[in-house]
């Protein structure tokens, strides 16, 4: 289990909050923190080492560091992955499964996705097309919560990493209550909050224009 975060604002990114955000997810990855700042993107990531000990830290990059990402999660297929990128010409400097995700992404944008076999969230900052894509896996094992503002979209792995931001209007969503008391559980994409939505599983979600334009697509 790790944990992830991150702001895409249509200023520059308070490296502050990115922090406080990422403090709040250290029971998810005892073992290591990461950061990652481009002006008004910042990520977080916090690491339970489990898959190559030695170099697996993130956020991870593609071989020009144009695209980064941050991930929690387990690739199953992640060793076929590999062989196939470095036949396409990608020479891999981890042995992580974090790093196949990034490079297919390089070589198959949004579809990158429907390679990976496993349970995950991430989130990849693409520095060149200016856009951030997150994605859960197929079955919503890996959770994922994300909120707009006017200004910014944050991302986390937890609701009490979004709240630590202090950039959340905290309004209740009664139906999501009733939800709760009738179900025993509030279904995505709601939470408790109007304003903080759960990424459905097998969906991805393409941020654009400092966080402004948001495309939610179904791949699974």
């Amino acid at each position: 289990m790790c944990g992830i975060c991150g702001i895409y604002s249509k200023e520059r990114v308070d490296e502050e909050v990115v922090i406080r955000m990422n403090n709040n997810l250290v029971h998810r990855g005892p073992d290591g923190e990461g950061y990652y700042y481009s002006n008004n993107v910042g990520f977080g990531h916090r690491r339970l080492r489990i898959i190559d000990l030695d170099t697996g830290d993130q956020p991870i990059y593609n071989e020009d560091q144009s695209i980064s990402i941050v991930f929690n999660g387990e690739i199953y297929n992640y060793k076929e992955l590999s062989d196939k990128l470095i036949a396409l010409g990608h020479k891999l400097t981890t042995k992580s499964d974090t790093e196949t995700i990034v490079l297919l992404y390089e070589e198959y944008g949004l579809e990158c996705v429907r390679q990976l076999n496993g349970m995950f969230a991430f989130a990849i900052w693409d520095k060149k097309k200016q856009r951030l894509l997150v994605a859960r896996d197929r079955l919503g094992v890996k959770p994922l919560v994300y909120s707009k503002t006017h200004k910014e979209f944050l991302f986390a792995s937890e609701l009490r990493s979004l709240l630590a931001s202090k950039k959340i209007e905290t309004v209740v969503d009664d139906e999501a209550i009733a939800e709760y008391l009738t179900l025993g559980y509030i279904a995505a994409p709601k939470t408790i909050y109007k304003n903080v939505m759960k990424l459905e599983p097998g969906h991805l979600l393409l941020v654009e224009n400092g966080g402004q334009k948001l495309t939610l697509r179904r791949y699974w």
